[in-house]
């Protein structure tokens, strides 16, 4: 077979369908020379064909190749010095997978054939050491031809749901993890792209209150050889192996059999099928690293193809890289070509796939240049104007483990970003404060805690012009995907992560938990069972701080309903029921589930919730309450003195919506360990409407403290709120 020169000056990378075959472009600007490299035939013993592409020019070598169709299996072989010391890497006896191959066939296999330099067979070896002369065609996937010219978007761009930020629910979800033992979802469906979209499923989500989906990881990836050595499997997918290709393994049976297009068809069917109900669909994407780990680790794609390129080095001989992720790697942003594979992919999703946004792990080292973090990076600038992601929801984690890595609150606008400040504000408050005074120690002061209520200004408010980028920009959240678990914060004062088998090394050991006197489940029966309303009552405290907070609150899968991972705070490498979303629900999770509803329901209702402003502390009409107030206990302003004794640990929050909306809302917190005597109200006159309260173990339960309590109650009345409680009232018009 002939091949000719690539018709397209630049030639686009990657393999394209044309109405004669494929054009081919690669990125290897360190090679002499490129095959592409054809199998055909059964998968156990496929016939290899190789065609030379020509190049390079600007460090691409491409082709266009006649008689190539969608389907066929492919993957490059890359020639050129053996330098390992120089950072020069090549080795064609590995076949590499293309960087930007829109779908996948097969898996990364652990043997030493997939290494570039020698190892033996307990895959240690000297990578500055000789190359390996095995050929690695089988033990890597295929890159596979899709052909995706007649698929644009799975929806036109007037039909995504396109939530405003102060609207916005985002549920932090696992694609396997949601349905895997969901039983209204059928048993073919459960784990896969398709299960995410049945209607099981999104009623639950509509139930909530959720209006976007947060996805981790569907990025092609593999799992890293330390772990596979152990039985065990990279579970969240944050090891991508590529940035086109979806995950196939969470595609049904019916679609892995059909193949990559089959697989794709899939994932833009559940997207639009999100679409159609309402449901927003954001993916967290991990373009700071890759799956090949550090230099020991193994040669599948980017290494083979341009080591020095891809991958940031520390100048140092012989060459090392620079490792700013914690991962052994860290793609080089330094890079323009590293910056085009990037926005090419986000494109790709935005475009073809049709999602509506992207949460970018460790999103600090995307930013990173010759002198460090830049807000203005180009890949920062691209992803905020480019025409098809401008309008998208960019949400950014704004940190990395290198050099300056903590960023939370520069990323500017359009951005949000998690605030991990309002994680540790709500856990020590309601959690690791408590257990302290249990003990007779101070705790934190209350101002953190009403900074992060009213939408952290000293984070986001730094902008250009000041204040624009508002409260929505915070992503608040009290859990995520690593960590604890909402009901494991308040089971659990230390990490039990012996099941991951790193001796309960790894996971974080500041988790702000507060196991209220006892480590671990407890019995109904047992004599330490009086713990565990106070127990549920943390959680309630803890979702509510999220729900009505200012800001864009993010609710990870299964809070909602009490789940729990018995303690491991960093489940990354459990595809098992210890991480999976369980819906045999007990009492006390159908009415924490009631809670969270109710609870968003409030948010939706009440504009004064919903700021997409920062507030100014000043009155939004004249003669009428300020937009944010504070009082202590008594009903007194909050002065300075207040707001800086440790053992002030009531306050009341009044937030009044601006103009046209009519909508004031008082919240009354108690994180002291004893009932407090409150004096309600803001001073001015008006008509309060309990309309929650973190002692009631359901909103049902309302009813109930009507007859006790009475619902209503007028400003400057007493009223008694219990240990560490919450309490949310409506000023009736």
């Amino acid at each position: 077979m002939n091949a000719t020169p690539a018709r397209r000056r630049p030639p686009r990378l990657g393999v394209h369908v044309t109405d004669e075959g494929v054009d081919v472009a690669v990125l290897a600007s360190h090679a002499t020379a490129v095959e592409l490299c054809l199998f055909d035939g059964p998968a156990d013993a496929p016939r290899e064909r190789s065609i030379t592409l020509h190049g390079p020019a600007h460090g691409v070598f491409s082709a266009s190749v006649p008689g190539i169709r969608p389907g066929q299996r492919y993957g490059f072989r890359a020639h050129g010095p053996w330098k390992p010391e120089q950072g020069l890497r090549y080795n064609p006896a590995k076949l590499l997978v293309d960087p930007y191959a829109r779908g996948l066939d097969g898996e990364v296999a652990y043997g030493p054939e997939t290494y570039g330099h020698v190892v033996g067979p307990d895959l240690a070896g000297d990578p500055y050491g000789p190359a390996d002369p095995r050929d690695s065609a089988g033990h890597v996937p295929y890159s596979v031809v899709v052909d995706t010219r007649a698929l644009p978007g799975p929806d036109p761009a007037a039909n995504r749901p396109w939530h405003p930020w102060s609207r916005t629910v985002v549920y932090e979800a696992h694609v396997r993890g949601l349905t895997q033992l969901h039983p209204g979802v059928p048993p073919r469906l459960r784990g896969t792209y398709a299960g995410l979209a049945h209607r099981a499923v999104i009623d639950h989500l509509l139930g909530l209150g959720v209006t976007a989906i947060e996805l981790l990881p569907v990025h092609a990836f593999a799992s890293e050889p330390h772990l596979v050595a152990k039985g065990l499997t990279n579970y969240w997918g944050y090891s991508t192996l590529g940035f086109f290709a979806p995950h196939a393994a969470y595609a049904t049976r019916l679609a892995q059999d059909g193949g990559p297009a089959a697989v794709l068809d899939e994932v833009r069917a559940a997207v639009h099928t999100l679409h159609e109900a309402g449901i927003e669909v954001l993916l967290d994407v991990v373009y700071n690293h890759t799956c090949e780990g550090g230099l020991p680790g193994q040669h599948v794609a980017f290494r083979g193809l341009d080591n020095p390129l891809y991958y940031a080095h520390d100048g140092s001989v012989p060459a090392a890289l620079a490792d700013v992720t914690g991962t052994g790697n860290s793609l080089d942003f330094r890079r323009s070509e590293v910056t085009r594979l990037t926005l090419d992919s986000l494109r790709y999703w935005a475009d073809v796939v049709g999602v509506d946004g992207f949460r970018f792990d460790l999103a600090v080292t995307l930013g990173r240049d010759a002198a460090g973090f830049n807000p203005h990076h180009p890949v920062l600038v691209a992803a905020r104007t480019d025409p098809s992601l401008h309008a998208l929801k960019l949400i950014a984690e704004p940190w990395d483990v290198g050099p300056g890595g903590w960023r939370t609150g520069q990323f500017g606008l359009p951005w949000g970003e998690w605030n991990d400040r309002f994680r540790n504000a709500a856990r020590s408050f309601w959690l690791a404060d408590p257990a302290r005074a249990a003990h007779g120690l101070p705790g934190h002061r209350v101002r953190d805690l009403a900074t992060r209520l009213s939408g952290s200004v000293d984070l986001f408010g730094h902008s250009d012009p000041p204040l624009a980028r508002g409260p929505v920009a915070s992503v608040n959240y009290v859990t995520a995907h690593d960590g604890f678990t909402l009901a494991d914060l308040v089971a659990y004062d230390h990490k039990h992560n012996a099941a991951n088998g790193e001796q309960n090394r790894d996971g974080s050991d500041d988790n702000r938990s507060w196991n209220h006197g006892l480590e671990g489940p407890v019995a109904r029966d047992s004599p330490g069972a009086d713990i565990v309303p106070l127990r549920r009552r943390s959680i309630r405290n803890l979702l509510a701080t999220l729900v009505l907070a200012a800001g864009t609150p993010m609710i990870t899968a299964g809070d909602e309903m009490g789940r729990t991972q018995r303690g491991n705070n960093n489940a990354y490498c459990q595809d098992n029921e210890l991480s999976w979303v369980s819906w045999d629900l007990s009492t006390w999770r159908h009415d924490l589930l009631a809670t969270a509803r109710w609870l968003l329901t409030l948010r939706r209702e009440h504009p004064a919730l919903r700021t997409e402003h920062f507030y100014a502390g000043r009155p939004v009409l004249p003669g009428r309450r300020e937009d944010l107030a504070w009082f202590d206990a008594d009903g007194a302003p909050f002065d300075h003195a207040r707001w800086h004794d440790p053992s002030v640990r009531t306050l009341q929050m009044v937030r009044t919506a601006a103009p046209p909306d009519v909508d004031t809302v008082l919240l009354v917190i108690n994180g002291a360990l004893d009932a407090v005597d409150v004096v309600l109200g803001d001073g001015h006159p008006g008509r309060w409407r309990l309309a929650w309260d973190s002692v009631w173990e359901s909103p049902g339960d309302e009813r109930a403290a009507a007859i006790a309590n009475g619902l209503h109650a007028e400003s400057g009345d007493p009223a008694v709120m219990e240990p560490l409680s919450m309490r949310v009232y409506v000023l009736e018009s």
